[in-house]
């Protein structure tokens, strides 16, 4: 643990691991600021990185007031060997318009050597204001896309020939499906880069059904994958990744994955699908649109110049 002075009325530090009690105050924090905010200000990643240990690369910073009231929170993770690390903050509803987001993220700057990229879920005005006055620009737009999901108005799946269709079996798959999600992203360090821990800490989650994680196979070997998710309290459900090795692109089978994990979200009686996906992704864009998804919200990312 380190101090980063600041001046009243707040303090920073910084760990690189979370106590339980405190990881648990810091997901009530997010979870105040959630419902007030109608978004997550922390994505699920951050959030599994708060409570089981320490991870290479992961700092999390805490601000207190001066009552010893936990306002703020921010967490910074370095593990791109090229690009700067990227972080996300929050300051709890009750707490905003006192200075403490503007010092979480000098923080951020000071702790990353000012080199820096930080989300901005949702793309609210005051995410662009403190991005402004911390000196970011803009570079980076993840779109969330939604539909409506009526089974008679999804197409049938068309596989290539040879693909069959199973759904994931948790342990007799995990080695095979990483090394397919790493080589499907290998462009995309966020979703390229997981690891076993990673995989199991979804695999732990109450969200997890491997009757909806689907896998495109030919000859034996993975060449895809649907995995999708359930968000039973919103009525939502998740196209979470869609994948396909390199050498099966351009065959039609995102298109179809995705189609089989839809028929399988409406089969659960949700009425609306999200997904979401990179605004300078135009192939993947263009696919969703023609699935009838259009554009809910987005989630902007800032850096530094140097």
């Amino acid at each position: 643990m380190s101090q980063l002075l600041r001046p009243n009325p707040h303090r920073i530090e910084a760990f690189d691991t979370l106590e339980a009690g405190t990881a648990q105050a810091v997901l009530g924090l997010l979870a105040e600021a959630a419902a007030h905010d109608g978004q997550d200000a922390v994505s699920e990643q951050g959030r599994l990185q708060l409570n089981r240990g320490p991870r290479p690369g992961v700092r999390h910073l805490l601000l207190h007031t001066v009552d010893d009231v936990l306002a703020g929170y921010a967490q910074l993770q370095d593990y791109d060997p090229v690009e700067a690390p990227v972080a996300e903050l929050v300051v709890h509803p009750a707490h905003r318009g006192r200075g403490h987001g503007r010092a979480l993220g000098s923080a951020l700057l000071e702790v990353s050597g000012k080199r820096l990229r930080v989300w901005a879920h949702g793309g609210h005005p005051s995410a662009r204001h403190l991005a402004q006055v911390l000196g970011l620009t803009m570079f980076r737009e993840l779109r969330q896309m939604r539909r409506p999901l009526d089974t008679l108005a999804i197409e049938e799946p068309v596989l290539p020939a040879e693909v069959t269709v199973r759904t994931f079996r948790p342990g007799e798959d995990d080695e095979q499906w990483l090394a397919v999600n790493a080589a499907a992203f290998a462009h995309h360090p966020e979703q390229g880069s997981l690891a076993q821990r990673d995989l199991d800490d979804r695999k732990g989650e109450p969200w997890f059904d491997p009757e909806g994680f689907f896998l495109a196979e030919r000859d034996g070997r993975i060449v895809g994958f649907h995995w999708t998710k359930v968000h039973a309290e919103e009525g939502l459900g998740e196209v979470y990744v869609v994948g396909v090795d390199p050498a099966a692109q351009g065959s039609g089978l995102g298109r179809a994955l995705t189609a089989v994990g839809l028929r399988h979200l409406a089969g659960r009686g949700l009425e609306t699908a999200m997904l979401y996906v990179d605004a300078d992704n135009t192939a993947a864009v263009k696919v969703y649109e023609g699935l009838g998804f259009t554009v809910h919200e987005r989630d902007l990312m800032y850096r530094t110049e140097t």
